[in-house]
């Protein structure tokens, strides 16, 4: 073996290297010190493996809990949740999602330097999970190589730069200035959930002038807020499985109740490992980014993670995820009654959109906009993933999905187009 096919065979088809790689030259086009590029560059690296590490975990409690719920219900269950669906996709998806990220957040520069669309897209784990489905959808339509890296780029260059400009009228209303714009891929979500507020209510009626328990601001806790959640949904499945059915085919002989709550918990465990992998790289990818970017993207705005309009309306975050989480109930008895797919309300995806969506909705309609955004924010997030599973490939098989908007917008839109060249 010559040191090309080493390189291309072992070197750059390992997802992790190539993050390290991005960072390695992010961080020496600075001009940092040698401590900061190795430090940098290394981090990067193994955070990308943490995010991996985490896939058994959140697998595993999935698969445990798909079983049991069928068994309970008669039904299939799937419960959307990015970092589950691109640990999976990490396994045979990992060199093309990267290659993709990569070179997308090029395609982002180059977008905000020649267009009036002045947007740097900075949360990078979304960056990484709309890699990972275009890498998906484009694999199951049959591209490969040099193509099917130069499309998902292009693709992911573009809803980079498009998503900021949707939601940036609302964004200049919540924070009061043009400085900073929105970058999370479930802006679909906010927009639908502004324009609700806008037709419902008054934004002169804001949430921020109601008296709202403390008691459950602990919510605001993902890691508690996932582990309660899940603690619910499999309590609740295992009881209507029964004790024989759990503890003979699922368990391994622990008692029921007692494997609810573990699983539950495990599931919890999970994706804080995977986030804390996710913050990880993200926390070496972006600066060695930004660098980048500011010197060439003259007047650029941030794009920055939803909860940057959480402390814009406190309140509003609260009433949000708990409409949206409504919502979502909702739509999974509704995908039941009409015999699809039943999508699971995901605390995590209902949480951080129906949390932004409700910013979104109170800032054009006040409590009455909070509310009934948010609520049509998780309906939307109940009903995209149905229509999304069938152009995942072998993602859609998984007992996971994505979770947020826009996911199921792009996914939907390039996987049926995708559909054309099979």
């Amino acid at each position: 073996m010559n040191i090309l096919q080493f390189l291309m065979s072992e070197v750059l088809s390992q997802p992790a290297v190539l993050i390290g790689l991005f960072a390695l030259i992010g961080l020496l086009a600075q001009k940092k010190s040698a401590a900061d590029v190795v430090s940098g560059s290394l981090k990067a690296t193994i955070g990308f493996l943490i995010l991996g590490a985490g896939a058994g975990t959140l697998v595993g409690a999935l698969n445990h809990f798909s079983v049991i719920f069928t068994e309970a219900f008669n039904i299939t269950g799937v419960i959307p949740n990015n970092e589950a669906v691109v640990s999976i996709a990490q396994e045979v998806l990992g060199t093309e999602t990267a290659m993709i990220m990569v070179f997308g957040m090029l395609v982002n520069i180059l977008l905000a330097r020649f267009t009036k669309f002045k947007y740097i897209f900075l949360t990078g784990h979304h960056t990484l999970f709309m890699a990972a489905m275009l890498s998906a959808i484009l694999v199951g339509a049959g591209f490969k190589g040099v193509t099917l890296i130069t499309i998902g780029s292009v693709i992911l260059g573009f809803v980079m730069v498009l998503f900021p400009a949707m939601a940036q009228p609302y964004m200049k209303a919540i924070t009061g200035s043009d400085d900073v714009a929105l970058g999370h891929f479930g802006t679909t979500g906010y927009v639908a959930a502004a324009l609700v507020g806008k037709v419902v209510g008054n934004k002169e009626h804001s949430t921020e002038h109601m008296k709202f328990p403390k008691g459950l601001m602990f919510l605001r806790d993902t890691t508690i807020a996932t582990g309660l959640t899940m603690l619910v949904l499999f309590l609740v499945s295992v009881l209507f499985a029964g004790p024989t059915f759990v503890e003979s085919q699922v368990s391994g002989g622990q008692n029921f109740i007692m494997f609810a709550i573990m699983q539950s918990l495990v599931f919890s465990g999970g994706v804080y490992i995977v986030l804390a992998g996710v913050r990880m790289i993200i926390s070496e990818i972006v600066p060695a980014f930004k660098g980048i970017a500011d010197k060439i993207v003259p007047n650029a705005k941030p794009a920055l993670d939803c909860p940057v309009v959480f402390p814009f309306a406190p309140v509003a975050v609260l009433v949000g995820f708990i409409s949206s989480f409504v919502a979502g109930i909702v739509g999974m008895f509704v995908l039941s009654f009409v015999g699809a797919t039943v999508i699971i309300p995901g605390v995590i995806p209902h949480f951080f959109t129906g949390a932004a969506a409700g910013v979104f909705g109170n800032s054009t309609g006040g409590r009455r906009g909070a509310v009934m955004g948010a609520f049509a924010n998780g309906l939307i997030i109940s009903f995209l993933p149905v229509l999304l599973l069938p152009v995942l490939g072998a993602l859609g098989y998984a007992n996971t999905t994505f979770g947020d908007s826009d996911f199921g917008i792009i996914g939907i839109i390039i996987g049926n187009i995708a559909k054309l060249f099979l």
